[in-house]
């Protein structure tokens, strides 16, 4: 399927409305848990009237911030500001408190929009918010000097007319747009500078290589370059209906309610989708059944014959029952959580990406998906590995239309950050020989053993979460009395807890890495009775 090329988010937004105005953009749960569509004719008019209202307020240019949970108003903001002069700074609602104000004032914002769950915290830091000239609550009512509602700012717009919006265009595509600090998992956040022509890359080129269906889940946190630009901007130019889940405890409702084609989602999710169906199938007796029906259907499939949509209908229905495709991103995908998806008939599509790259830089797609690798890169990248070893294994590095500007008011770590003009990744793997890359794992998680072998506790982690009653795992080093590695020691959490000995899991774990080299087997175990703690994108933080 080819789509139209756009040279800017207002050009994008002006096709919707000139080709699909009356088609369904939205839907969302709103008060009363009632289902609210909105239009894609209805969406650009909100985006114009909110924009020409931030005019009328002096906020035409500069940085405006969003800390918020998802919601329609929240992609409202986001697209309105992109179409505008000014930088649209995406902020994580979750942070603690003093790294939340920190963003705000290093963001240099002069306006935030933000949900009523955290307005007791920006009232009581306003004074330390002094360049800030309004706080923009998107759902409630309110109108406190600095402290104004959502629709006093769409008012207000209507007022003025969406054509003061219209004339204000943004000239330089080049110029910083989206602000996006990173939710690192190992060290400090930095403010990374994406500007309008990245952003298009990601529309244009993206949609070359893998396109979306009809009707979407929304599930991700927006305030990340993930959700915000390869699934909103994305479904916009495909015209596809994004259904907005508000809460990660609805998502199994929602997808009764909403009955998606397609969801983006990282790892995570889909392994906790997997260990649901397991649960359940072991729940009602039918493991039997389920094993012979995907050797059945495997088997039906030699010879041209796909019955796998009927024969697991029950479980597909739990997803809706229209559930065609999943895009997953964010970190390597597991061979069998890929084969598992497909032998429900549902095709899962692993990509690599990262949020200096806008994020996207490969993957996989329909025609030639294969679980091992991240697929081919956008048309728009270049890539090489830098000073490969014997198995060509090197740090990945980047150029293209999708590379960020810098990291924001840190030049020291932008020129670190590159060499010779391609991006350092940070990230390590290999490029196949036809031109798939296969991500071993991060530069800064590596394993140096005393005996001098490199370990990527990615590659076993994703060994070990092949166990079945194991929910989560992080690998690290044991260390001797010189702070010498000189062993593996692997933390685990079990959601459900097995009649097992510590002795018999740390066995079952050596017995799925037994094709590994004995370095790469685990010495110790450590298990945990709560999970590990993650970011919002759903990875852990590793200490």
């Amino acid at each position: 399927m080819s789509y139209k090329k756009i040279d800017s988010i207002r050009h994008m937004m002006q096709l919707a409305l000139e080709e699909d105005r009356d088609r369904c953009a939205f839907k969302y749960r709103s008060k009363g848990k009632k289902i609210t569509e909105v239009s894609f004719g209805e969406f650009y008019d909100e985006t114009q009237y909110l924009g020409a209202g931030l005019c009328s307020l002096g906020l035409e240019e500069g940085h405006i911030a969003c800390v918020g949970r998802n919601s329609y108003r929240w992609i409202v903001a986001y697209i309105s500001r992109l179409q505008s002069k000014g930088v649209f700074v995406p902020i994580d609602k979750d942070l603690p408190e003093n790294d939340l104000i920190n963003l705000l004032k290093v963001s240099d914002s002069t306006g935030v929009f933000y949900h009523s769950d955290v307005e007791e915290i920006l009232m009581r830091n306003s004074a330390k918010l002094s360049d800030i000239k309004y706080f923009i609550c998107i759902d409630k009512e309110i109108d406190d000097g600095r402290f104004i509602s959502y629709e006093k700012v769409i008012e207000a717009g209507k007022t003025v007319g969406k054509e003061v919006f219209e004339a204000s265009v943004n000239e330089d595509k080049d110029a910083l747009k989206l602000l996006v600090f990173t939710s690192g998992t190992t060290g400090m956040s930095k403010g990374v500078m994406l500007s309008e022509n990245n952003l298009i890359s990601q529309v244009n080129y993206g949609l070359e290589v893998c396109h979306v269906l009809n009707v979407g889940l929304s599930v991700l946190p927006l305030c990340h370059t993930y959700e915000a630009v390869v699934d909103v901007l994305s479904s916009i130019h495909c015209r596809s209906t994004m259904c907005i889940n508000t809460s990660l405890k609805q998502v199994l409702a929602d997808f009764k309610l909403y009955k998606p084609d397609y969801i983006i989602i990282v790892p995570l999710f889909a392994e906790l989708f997997i260990n649901n169906i397991n649960r359940g199938i072991a729940k009602q007796g039918k493991e039997k059944k389920f094993r012979f029906g995907i050797r059945l259907t495997r088997f039906l499939r030699k010879f041209g014959i796909d019955i796998r949509r009927k024969v697991f209908a029950d479980v597909l229905n739990e997803f809706g029952g229209n559930l065609k495709l999943i895009i997953c991103g964010g970190a390597a995908i597991r061979k069998e959580v890929g084969e598992f998806f497909d032998d429900l008939g549902i095709t899962l599509i692993g990509g690599y990406g990262i949020t200096e790259c806008s994020p996207l830089v490969s993957v996989n797609t329909f025609e030639d998906n294969s679980f091992g690798s991240v697929g081919h890169r956008l048309p728009c990248v270049e890539w090489k590995i830098d000073d490969p070893d014997s198995d060509g294994e090197g740090e990945i590095l980047i150029k293209g239309d999708n590379v960020m500007l810098g990291y924001y008011k840190e030049p020291e770590k932008t020129e670190d950050a590159f060499a010779d003009g391609w991006f350092r990744t940070g990230d390590f793997g290999r490029i196949t020989a036809d031109d798939k890359l296969i991500i071993t794992g991060r530069k800064k998680n590596l394993i140096v053993l005393n005996n001098g072998k490199n370990i990527f506790p990615e590659e076993i982690e994703n060994l070990i979460m092949g166990i079945p009653y194991i929910t989560e795992v992080i690998v690290k080093s044991k260390r001797n009395s010189v702070g010498d590695e000189t062993g593996l020691i692997a933390e685990i959490f079990c959601d459900e807890r097995q009649d097992m000995t510590e002795a018999e899991i740390l066995n079952d774990i050596n017995a799925t890495l037994s094709h590994l080299p004995s370095y790469k087997h685990i010495i110790e175990l450590q298990l945990r009775d709560e999970p590990f703690r993650k970011t919002t994108s759903r990875k852990i933080i590793r200490a």
